[in-house]
């Protein structure tokens, strides 16, 4: 049901059997995405929540689709977490990354959305706000219902300063990724009607 679901929110008009059966270059272009979410994560790890991660996901949600956006962040996020420190907020990096793409899905079929930069970066900057909430509701039954709002309202200054770099980031990065993804795809169309 899932999946027939994420396959409804993609881009293409693929069939259902077809999201288990990537191609080489499908893969490769998913590799990369996968390795820009890698490095950059890593490199601007020295400021706590800012980094270009959730901005390069809402990309490739919004202008791919959300199979390719959720593997690319179960990915990068295992990949990262490797070597930053694995743990319980792993578990809820990955399925608050899940909720923000999927909620991407669903907005992207709005043409208001969709058609708009402008107000996809304001939702950028909504969802650095929106995943400080989601950790911490997903690990509050491991630390402790009653340690939720204490655990969500120190966090609240980091998640500020995520949103704020959602909102810059994805304003660099959506021209430069944009026009990658969507020229690539429409050249593989092209190819593939031939």
């Amino acid at each position: 049901m899932g999946i027939v679901w994420c396959s409804s929110l993609n881009n293409s008009n693929s069939k259902v059997y077809s999201i288990f059966t990537l191609g080489v270059k499908e893969l490769s272009l998913l590799s990369m995405m996968i390795a820009l979410c890698v490095v950059s994560r890593s490199f601007f790890q020295f400021i706590v929540n800012v980094q270009p991660v959730t901005a390069i996901l809402l990309i490739i949600t919004i202008y791919w689709g959300v199979y390719q956006g959720l593997i690319v962040s179960v990915l990068s996020i295992l990949i990262t977490n490797f070597y930053m420190g694995m743990g319980i907020w792993t578990v809820a990096q990955i399925v608050t990354y899940f909720l923000i793409i999927f909620l991407t899905g669903l907005l992207k079929k709005l043409p208001a959305f969709k058609n708009s930069i402008l107000v996809q970066a304001i939702y950028a900057g909504i969802t650095g706000l929106l995943f400080g909430l989601f950790i911490s509701a997903i690990q509050a039954p491991f630390f402790g219902i009653s340690a939720f709002l204490p655990y969500y309202l120190a966090g609240v200054p980091t998640d500020v300063m995520h949103a704020v770099g959602n909102v810059a980031f994805y304003l660099l990065l959506t021209p430069i990724l944009r026009k990658l993804l969507t020229q690539t795809i429409q050249r593989w169309r092209r190819a593939s009607s031939k």
